[in-house]
């Protein structure tokens, strides 16, 4: 994942700033030009608030000219685009809130979804959904039609639960079958864009109401287009990995693991260098009578700071296996540094999982950076 400030630094103030600029020649943009110094220390949701809030400090008319402003500056040059969009959608969401007039509000919804093809206008509608949710809602679900792509994408990410870098919507949260007529319209949308953001969606909702997900993940196997069974499988992968049995079922996994023979995690290595790697192999026995299909999964247990451990888990291969018949799996995990996960030296540990059922479990020892 790039670092805050290769996404919104100097370069995306001083871009704002110029397009702002090109459409208010009049604006001092006195407060963005200091925002623009003090990004640094920021995370990238600070980072874009300060620039949210130095843009409503330097334009401080009423919703109409600010509005105004933003589409000149969105059909002018310096090109408007990229990670200043984040920015300049929060302040369109809050000026239209600050108005409390509903033609603010509308109006803000479509210049959201005129910018979103830009970046993403995802993370500023939330702070509309949770002014007004049913008008926000009602406005989305018009959006599923659009000939847009970005949209109906917008349409989907913007509602989902669990958006990341996002904060959450509380009707959202409270009611999750409120966002199913989104998905619901969408499921065979034509774009691996809008597609991948239904699944996403869904994968949200498994964390809330998993018996919700199976019954719409069904609906849609029901109704399919050629593109279904992928969209459910990643929709369903949460789920899959707990071992919900209505997920296991609904993609045609052996509903118990119990007939299934494991020997490993076996580790090539029990001491490992701090940004190397763990390799392991695996043997997978089917020793029931009828073929068993599984989704076998590894589970990294992780020393935290304060000791205890903590698992993440990962994919490893789905396979259907013949009665008695035996594979052999290998995988090399990586503990390079990442700028999304703080790795503590220490005991850590590969388990196997087979349908959700944890199978077979080894210790290693990541040592401490040099």
């Amino acid at each position: 994942m790039p670092f805050a400030d290769e996404l919104i630094g100097d370069h995306t103030a001083k871009a704002l700033i110029e397009a702002i600029a090109a459409a208010a020649p009049g604006a001092p943009l006195t407060t963005l030009r200091t925002a623009a110094g003090e990004l640094a220390p920021l995370s990238l949701r600070e980072r874009s608030d300060l620039l949210r809030d130095a843009l409503l400090r330097d334009l401080p008319g009423d919703y109409d000219a600010f509005a105004r402003t933003i589409r000149a500056a969105r059909d002018g040059l310096p090109p408007f685009s990229g990670w200043l969009i984040w920015p300049v959608t929060g302040a369109i969401a809050a000026k239209a809130i600050d108005d409390g007039g509903a033609d603010a509000f509308d109006d803000a919804m479509a210049v959201l979804a005129e910018l979103t093809s830009r970046l993403t206008s995802e993370f500023a509608i939330r702070a509309l959904l949770d002014h007004d949710f049913d008008r926000a809602l009602a406005a989305v679900l018009t959006w599923t039609a659009s000939p847009d792509e970005g949209v109906r994408r917008l349409a989907s990410e913007g509602t989902r639960s669990f958006l990341p870098w996002a904060k959450r919507v509380p009707a959202i949260m409270a009611d999750p079958r409120a966002t199913l007529p989104i998905i619901n319209a969408l499921y065979r949308d034509e774009s691996e864009y809008v597609r991948r953001s239904v699944a996403n969606h869904l994968n949200d909702l498994s964390r809330q109401q998993p018996e919700i997900v199976v019954e719409a993940a069904a609906a849609w196997l029901s109704e399919p287009d050629e593109n279904t069974p992928r969209l459910v499988r990643h929709g369903l992968r949460t789920l899959v990995k707990k071992g919900h049995p209505g997920a296991l079922g609904l993609l045609g996994f052996t509903p118990a693991a119990a007939a299934i023979g494991v020997v490993g995690p076996a580790l090539a290595a029990t001491r490992i260098p701090f940004g190397g790697t763990v390799g392991f192999t695996a043997t997978i026995t089917n020793t029931a009578t009828v073929p068993a299909t599984l989704a076998i999964d590894y589970i990294v247990h992780h020393m935290k700071a304060n000791g205890s451990q903590s698992g993440k888990t990962f994919k490893l291969t789905t396979m259907t296996l013949a009665p008695g018949e035996r594979r052999q799996l290998s995988r090399e995990h990586s503990f390079r540094e990442i700028t999304t996960r703080r790795y503590y030296p220490g005991e850590h540990a590969i388990e196997l999982q087979i349908n959700g059922v944890a199978s077979g479990r080894s210790e290693f020892t990541l040592l401490a950076a040099l």
